[in-house]
């Protein structure tokens, strides 16, 4: 039922169906307009179909068992290389490693393969996984990384600060997860963005996006576009000044960061800067928050490297060098 259809909309029938259905015995003997019936709503219905029979088959072969072996198991109606490495490590304990779309999205990231998201390309990312892979608990590995990709490392907006393994990522190091496994192919415009960091005590101002365009509803830092003939420091006292409705005294330039996305190749550059004035923050819109309270709030993957940068300056306690 999983197979291409989320968790949240298999749970309702996946309870249903074991109630008409509680064991193999019971879906071998069913009619197929029974099964067909039950399966109703959930779609690519060669899967019921595939289902049934495989039962059948295991029931007039097997005593109504699950094959423990490979060649065993792969020759059922349905079940391909994912359904099967899936099922003998989970439920047998094997070491046999799944490919399905969230893994190889994951391993293509960490290790920075540009290619389309293909099995074509399982022949290389295979023997990466088995490089990785444990001796034991074959079965908690592979629901882990599966996890990984459906929650944290998602296609669009991976959220890159809480993923526990950002540091071992070389998509995260080189700003690619957007465009890691490769997108069709699109223009690519080229934007220069600048933002300003400013700290208040141990708490940063960060701001939410409006809830329509690109990134929507996501946090960042204030700042913008810099539109042609501007200079940096020139475009982000304009976009705090549109933003905020306050003068900055803008400091050193903290780090450039260069990020695509899909349609778009971001070089992001981040100023420290200071109120010199009494801004105009909005309730909803406009939040000082901690470092440490950054990695609840969603941000865009390209921003994910400016609170790793401030964890650092965090942990040090220097304030000063923020503004030179």
């Amino acid at each position: 039922m999983l197979q291409q259809t989320t968790t949240s909309a298999v749970l309702p029938y996946y309870e249903k169906w074991l109630n008409l259905f509680p064991n193999m015995q019971a879906l071998a003997r069913a009619s197929s307009q029974k099964v067909l019936k039950a399966w109703a709503g959930l779609g690519y219905y060669q899967r019921s179909i595939n289902l049934h029979q495989a039962a059948r088959m295991m029931c007039r072969e097997n005593s109504c068992m699950v094959p423990d072996s490979y060649g065993d198991l792969i020759a059922l109606p349905g079940c391909g290389p994912y359904i099967t490495a899936a099922v003998l490590s989970i439920a047998y304990g094997q070491p046999f490693p799944v490919l399905d779309a969230n893994v190889r999205r994951v391993v293509m990231r960490l290790a920075g393969i540009h290619s389309q998201l293909s099995p074509r390309i399982d022949r290389i990312l295979l023997p990466r996984i088995r490089a990785i892979f444990p001796e034991r608990n074959s079965g908690d590995f592979n629901q882990a990384i599966m996890e990984l990709g459906a929650l944290v490392c998602r296609p669009r907006n991976p959220s890159c600060l809480v993923c526990p393994v950002q540091r071992f990522c070389l998509a995260f190091e080189r700003g690619e997860q957007e465009v890691i496994p490769t997108p069709k192919r699109r223009t690519c415009q080229k934007i220069e963005t600048v933002v300003g960091i400013i700290r208040h005590g141990r708490r940063y101002l960060i701001q939410k996006r409006p809830p329509q365009g690109p990134l929507a509803g996501l946090w960042e830092f204030p700042g913008g576009k810099r539109e042609k003939g501007e200079t940096l420091r020139g475009a982000l006292h304009r976009e705090l000044q549109e933003e905020l409705a306050a003068e900055v005294k803008i400091g050193q330039q903290l780090l450039r960061v260069r990020h695509s996305y899909t349609r778009f190749q971001v070089t992001l550059f981040a100023f420290g800067c200071e109120f010199t004035g009494s801004p105009k923050l909005k309730r909803g819109t406009h939040r000082w928050v901690s470092v440490r309270t950054m990695k609840s709030y969603p941000f865009p993957s390209g921003s994910a490297r400016i609170v790793r940068f401030l964890e650092a300056y965090d942990s040090q306690r220097d304030h000063s060098r923020l503004m030179g």
